[in-house]
């Protein structure tokens, strides 16, 4: 890692996605809980806070396939501070019959008229917003404004002409939904802003924040639509093969994602610019990035559009190496975490190592084996991430009550103690370990069991759901972490 590196030195961290937060509506906000948890954090000596991809989510709500590897989810726009800036009026909350989704944007739509009204001053950072990100904002508030004029249809089931980006079609289009496209542009201005707050408040307690991209794009995405070229489609714009990993000893057909693949060959052509403009957005947005499923910038599974397991699928080389190289070239220092879990390559580990780039250590994945297995304290090295479970894993209480006999054996017999003393034994072997950044679920702090979990891979229904609530904290909670981070060396 480069110099002013997070991994100088020994810190902890925990793994909260925003929409988790307690509040008012269905999910969590960038409002008044937001500043309490970096508070939170603070008297308990983290100084690391890791989220999940904060784009706008499709209706399954996983921030994995996003309508945006660039725009942030317009759910997580708190209203206090639009009340604070007299560009809305306190009112009653929803109306009978209205969720809280549904209530959010028509306040947001409320919110831009006071603007229009009454925002004085911060129209000029308005301006300035546009320009510097008009290189995503433009295509994605016109994606989905085109996209709520055709009821929710994804982009490849439109009108050919907007399908396939005819400049008259795009003219009229703008023209007709300019007061849509409007509304798109203005909620993203305020997720930008209140982000940036919020990114201000927690670095100025001594706390980074720790992102998340996802290495494959959502077929219907603003992405895709307005950069067809990038990815491996026909003209139609159909995808000729798609993601997934291939069958393994979890699964005998493996996994099929059905994300479309990178046009790598016409991406290194233009050195890469689709990949420099997503990561630019993110380094303004976080401190510390990391790189899902990191093995396919080595080499990926491209399996048939048309085929209905991944076992058809083949392995194919990613230019990763050349793709670091032009991103340092651009951005110096990349502070990156590498998703390493699974079936590792000793050619992805040297990826990996090449450009030093800390992996992972889930501690999860350590017992029920012998002694060489890496997960196991015992092997983890200084430039990692170890972590007692993840947002894909059960929460250490779930997934210690499903544990076979002999993996609790092994447990007890490598760490001692006994049940009674779980989560805080696992907890307490991630800030042990010499591993630079330890993380830990906020499921984990609150000692939560199996219906906690934030998400069950393989699962369509019910998941990125979970909030936790201030009663749930205890009130010895941030005295205990406090002891225990500088026990270990980490606040």
């Amino acid at each position: 890692m480069s110099q002013g590196s997070p991994f100088e030195r020994r810190r902890a961290g925990l793994l909260l996605h925003p929409t988790s937060l307690p509040g008012d509506y269905d999910n969590g906000d960038l409002g008044p809980h937001a500043y309490r948890f970096v508070d939170f954090m603070a008297a308990c000596g983290f100084s690391v806070w890791q989220t999940l991809p904060l784009g706008p989510p499709h209706a399954d709500l996983s921030p994995y396939s996003a309508q945006s590897v660039h725009a942030g989810n317009p759910r997580l726009i708190a209203l206090e501070p639009l009340i604070e800036a007299g560009w809305l009026q306190p009112d009653g909350g929803p109306r009978a019959g209205e969720d809280g989704w549904a209530y959010r944007q028509r306040r947001l739509i409320e919110a831009r008229r006071g603007f229009q009204a009454r925002g004085g001053a911060q129209g000029g950072a308005y301006d300035d917003f546009q320009r510097q990100f008009g290189y995503w904002l433009d295509s994605y508030a016109l994606y989905q404004a085109i996209r709520a004029a055709h009821q929710g249809q994804a982009w490849f089931d439109w009108p050919r002409e907007l399908r396939d980006r005819q400049p008259i079609a795009l003219a009229a289009a703008k023209r007709n939904l300019a007061e849509t496209i409007a509304q798109h542009r203005f909620e993203q201005f305020l997720f930008h802003q209140q982000w940036a707050a919020l990114k201000r408040y927690a670095n100025e307690r001594g706390i980074l924040l720790f992102g998340d991209i996802p290495l494959f794009v959502g077929y219907d995405s603003a992405d895709v639509w307005a950069q067809r070229d990038a990815f491996l489609l026909d003209r139609e714009g159909r995808r000729e093969v798609v993601a997934g990993v291939p069958p393994d000893y979890f699964s005998a057909t493996g996994q099929l994602w059905g994300n479309p693949h990178y046009a790598w060959e016409r991406m290194r052509a233009n050195g890469f610019q689709w990949w420099k403009e997503r990561v630019h957005t993110q380094l303004t947005q976080f401190d510390l990035l990391r790189i899902d499923h990191f093995r396919g910038l080595e080499a990926y599974w491209e399996i048939p559009a048309l085929a209905e397991t991944a076992v058809s699928g083949r392995w194919q080389q990613a230019p990763g190496d050349e793709l670091f190289q032009a991103l340092q070239a651009q951005f110096g220092g990349l502070p990156l975490v590498a998703e390493d879990l699974g079936i590792i390559t000793p050619e992805v580990e040297q990826l990996r190592d090449k450009h030093g780039f800390p992996g992972m250590k889930v501690l999860h994945f350590a017992f029920g084996g012998g002694a060489d297995n890496p997960y196991l304290p015992h092997n983890h090295i200084p430039n990692a991430v170890v972590y007692t479970g993840t947002h894909d894993n059960n929460t250490t209480v779930g997934w210690f009550a499903e544990l076979d006999q002999q993996s609790q054996s092994h447990l007890f017999d490598y760490l001692g103690g006994g049940p009674a003393q779980m989560p805080d034994l696992l907890i307490r072997a991630a800030f042990a370990s010499v591993a630079r950044l330890a993380v830990i679920p906020m499921q984990d702090v609150l000692c939560l069991g199996g219906d906690d979990r934030m998400n069950r891979p393989g699962v369509a229904d019910g998941n990125w759901r979970w909030r936790f609530r201030w009663d749930q904290v205890g009130a010895r909670v941030a005295d205990h972490y406090r002891h225990l981070l500088d026990l270990y060396g980490r606040v």
